[in-house]
């Protein structure tokens, strides 16, 4: 399979919007390695966010039973069209992903996969919204930047772990499929890339009273990294008391930060938060 990206590039003399973060794929070894590392068939329906001008959909369409495409840019719509008019199990969707439903896409669809090169300046929001918004995907494969996935894939005490390491870890496991160079990009961006793969688990990671509290504990936490845990929750609505007492119950020491708390022990906080607000 020869790359196509230039060659419709230059067909339609498409002029890349840095605002939108276009960065179109020309190694057709990462987008075998992201259909191959999606694990995709012909019982899965896909979305792909940010179809680009197509390489990556192509692919996907030869594999899944049907693929849905989510652009923003205008421009793409009709390449996209024209490129991909032969397959029939090909839905183009004109839209801001952010501002999707996707279950009004997926409908009855049993098995859904999201495969996707996410622009980088909505990766964050995107994944956010794909986890927490009640849809049933069964894995999202998406190629991000270098950094955000060594955040994602983090772990306590390192400097990368933060609030988006415990959102996608409380609803996946995650494995990283390749590293992507930028020499494999048009226009090439000034980072590496990660295709890394999200398994959504059947239920989330820790069982906790509160999801909205627990992530708002996590958010205080990481808000403030530089201060301990005591300074970061004073705004949890607690008295001073009973937040010493949530301390104590959780068994969590209020002098230490955000950045050392797993998963489980920010549930425990969170929990005995929750059980002396609603006291």
């Amino acid at each position: 399979m020869d790359n196509k990206t230039k060659e419709i590039v230059e067909k339609y003399k498409f002029k890349f919007t840095k605002s939108l973060g276009q960065n179109f794929l020309i190694d057709d070894s990462v987008l075998l390695d992201i259909v191959n590392g999606a694990d995709i068939n012909e019982e899965d329906f896909v979305i792909e966010i940010g179809p680009g001008v197509g390489t990556l959909t192509r692919v996907l369409l030869e594999r899944a039973k049907r693929v849905t495409a989510i652009e923003l840019d205008s421009d793409l719509i009709p390449i996209l069209s024209e490129e991909l008019k032969d397959y029939d199990n090909f839905d183009l969707v004109h839209k801001d992903a952010l501002k999707v439903n996707f279950n009004e896409i997926i409908g009855d669809e049993e098995s859904v996969k999201l495969a996707a090169n996410l622009p980088y300046y909505v990766t964050t929001p995107i994944i956010a919204n794909l986890l927490t918004g009640g849809y049933k995907f069964k894995s999202l494969t998406i190629m991000i930047q270098k950094e955000v996935a060594e955040r994602i894939n983090s772990e306590p005490n390192c400097k990368e772990y933060g609030a988006l390491s415990i959102l996608v870890q409380y609803y996946c496991n995650t494995k990283i499929v390749r590293r992507v160079p930028p020499t494999s990009f048009i226009p090439r961006p000034k980072v590496d890339s990660i295709v890394i793969r999200l398994d959504k688990l059947e239920e989330p990671r820790v069982k906790v009273k509160s999801e909205e509290l627990f992530f708002r504990v996590v958010r205080d936490s990481f808000n403030m990294r530089r201060k301990t845990l005591w300074n970061a929750t004073k705004n949890l609505g607690l008295s001073k008391e009973d937040l010493a007492l949530a301390f104590e119950n959780s068994g969590i020491d209020q002098k230490r930060r955000g950045e050392t708390l797993s998963l489980e022990e920010f549930g425990l906080l969170s929990d005995a938060v929750y059980d002396l607000i609603k006291k």
